[in-house]
């Protein structure tokens, strides 16, 4: 990344991805890793792997591990199962039940954190299930969870991912996701659901960024970034930083921006060259959306 795009960056609004980022540590030492490298602001894949309805015990020890830290947890995914290489639970009907219930705990873990942003991811189609009926499934866990959501002030996001790596995931173009979004929105009345715009994917799925921005802007909730090729940090593939935060900006975009990348050597905290130690820590408060739009 050149030294015009650290500039660029939007200072105060980096949120890590502790998913991906510092996985080399346990989870409950990512926290104060984050911490270490400047970091007060992180997000996470939903942590617990397959159990929907963690222990309460296990509940607190990451509450501690990031109250501790000093670190706020920005965004939390809902029930996604990516660790048995599931994209996601919501659209799934062999998995209704467990997402349900898992509506509560996320929502609990979020609002004990302060947490404003919570991503459903779709789910993949299900052979021998006809699409149509996952979508109304999928439609109907969606607008529970942006209910849910609602009930602490918190964001419903929806994410597009990419083909090559989720060939089975119905959401792979930034329209895709966008036209959930209006469905959930006009289901609800809320106005809540919001699109989660990966860069990463976008790329990966050969997105134009100034369209993607130009068309939908007002429907982001949440950006998150990558390089690509390789999903490493900015600086060590082909996209255009520095035009894509102008871009933003220009857009009225004020919300975070999740670092979800990983490391190209394979030590995190070796991989934040890029950005500025002074851009790294965030801003106090939420910050989410354009600025005309969420408060």
């Amino acid at each position: 990344m050149t030294a015009a795009s650290q500039h660029v960056f939007p200072n105060g609004r980096a949120t890590v991805n502790l998913s991906i980022l510092f996985s080399e540590l346990p989870l409950l030492e990512r926290p104060a890793a984050a911490a270490a490298a400047g970091f007060t602001a992180a997000e996470l894949w939903w942590p617990f792997g397959e159990e929907h309805t963690p222990a309460e015990a296990e509940l607190d020890a990451l509450r501690k591990a990031f109250t501790d830290a000093g670190v706020q947890l920005t965004g939390l995914n809902f029930l996604d199962d990516l660790t048995k290489g599931a994209r996601g639970t919501v659209s799934v009907p062999a998995e209704k039940e467990r997402f349900r219930e898992n509506i509560a705990v996320s929502v609990s873990l979020a609002e004990s954190l302060g947490t404003k942003a919570l991503n459903a991811l779709y789910g993949n189609r299900v052979e021998g299930v006809d699409p149509a009926e996952q979508d109304e499934l999928a439609l109907e866990n969606l607008v529970l969870a942006a209910r849910a959501a609602h009930g602490i002030g918190a964001i419903l996001l929806i994410e597009a991912l990419n083909k090559p790596e989720s060939p089975d995931y119905p959401l792979v173009t930034a329209a895709a996701a966008v036209e959930i979004v209006d469905k959930v929105n006009a289901a609800t009345g809320l106005g809540n659901a919001k699109f989660l715009a990966d860069f990463y994917h976008l790329a990966k799925n050969g997105e134009d960024f100034a369209a993607v921005i130009d068309a939908y802007a007002d429907r982001f909730g949440h950006v998150q970034i990558a390089d690509n090729p390789g999903r490493n940090e900015p600086g060590t593939g082909d996209l255009d930083f520095e035009d894509l935060f102008a871009r933003l900006a220009a857009a009225g975009y004020t919300g975070r921006v999740g670092l979800e990348y990983r490391p190209s050597t394979g030590v995190s905290a070796d991989s934040f060259e890029w950005l500025p130690r002074e851009l790294r820590a965030a801003n106090q408060g939420p910050s989410q959306g354009l600025s005309q739009g969420l408060s």
